[in-house]
């Protein structure tokens, strides 16, 4: 199987060459590297043609995080597609030969890696990403849907691999959501009867330390994303329960590492995700000058 790798960037020559010198360690054998840059400020596309096959900048405002993923796909010549976010890095020399290995289940249509946090990550992030992301493998297929609900079509594009075939079979990413292409697609494949894949011996470092404020437009944009895909909800059951057993699995991970100072942060940042949340499921009844206030993609509704 040919491999390719498609990076999104935008202003990413801080960390960049870090990561592209990280993937060359990435089979021996080779594969297609391409990055599709939103036309950077800094030299993140003169970095970009010192290891890339291929460079494609376009234009910042015509970024969508469906969109141009999937313009990537169409240019790509593999038969497997490695996505990665710009601020992901392998975790070893292994991360992308274990992902494909997923693929040897004729059945499995997309894999998704653990992504493991940075050390100067906050308890919060730390939490997040060994709740999503355990130390297990799993494969999940559409008799799973009773059991996960909505996580059995968990994937994330900062570290996921799809068949091309498949993927442009089922539409390729959708153009035009404010997030969660991946999330998408997944429920395509899963519906249509394909598995998908979590490896966990797949690893990059990938985490952030969200402050209260920016979990609060993130979980906005999620109500927004499920509002304008209410079939996904429909299918595989509300987000609420998963979303129940997350805040009690955080209580007890600040309570587990003695950080009770923590809770009433925990408290507050909890109701304003709910609050987020709802807000972005109404978002059409609000005006737009206050959406993109609260919107950590604000720059999508110019659109």
């Amino acid at each position: 199987m040919k491999i390719t790798v498609i990076i999104p960037t935008y202003n990413a020559s801080n960390d960049f060459y870090n990561l592209l010198e990280r993937l060359k360690q990435q089979f021996s054998n080779g594969y297609e590297l391409i990055i599709i840059d939103s036309s950077s400020k800094d030299d993140t596309v003169g970095i970009a043609k010192q290891y890339a096959d291929r460079v494609i900048v376009i234009p910042s405002l015509e970024f969508d995080h469906g969109g141009t993923r999937a313009k990537a796909a169409e240019i790509a010549t593999g038969d497997i597609l490695i996505y990665l976010t710009q601020d992901a890095l392998p975790y070893d020399e292994f991360c992308l030969e274990n992902i494909v290995k997923a693929f040897e289940n004729e059945k499995v249509s997309a894999a998704y890696g653990r992504q493991i946090t940075y050390p100067d990550t906050n308890l919060f992030g730390k939490h997040l990403r060994e709740f999503n992301y355990p130390k297990v493998s799993s494969i999940k297929t559409k008799k799973d849907i009773e059991i996960y609900g909505i996580k059995t079509c968990q994937l994330s594009n900062s570290f996921a691999a799809y068949k091309k075939n498949v993927l442009t079979n089922l539409g390729n990413f959708k153009n035009n959501l404010i997030l969660g292409e991946d999330v998408y697609i997944g429920a395509k494949m899963i519906l249509a009867g394909y598995s998908l894949a979590y490896v966990s011996d797949a690893k990059v470092y990938h985490s952030h330390s969200y402050t209260i404020l920016q979990d609060f437009k993130r979980y906005f944009d999620i109500g927004v994303f499920h509002s304008c895909e209410p079939w996904i909800l429909k299918e595989f059951g509300k987000a609420t329960g998963e979303g129940g057993r997350y805040v009690k699995s955080e209580l007890n991970y600040l309570l587990k590492n003695n950080a009770y100072h923590l809770l009433p942060n925990w408290f507050f940042r909890n109701a304003m995700k709910f609050l987020g949340y709802k807000l972005g499921t109404k978002s059409k009844k609000l005006p737009l000058t206050i959406i993109k206030k609260i919107s950590m993609h604000s720059r999508w509704w110019d659109k």
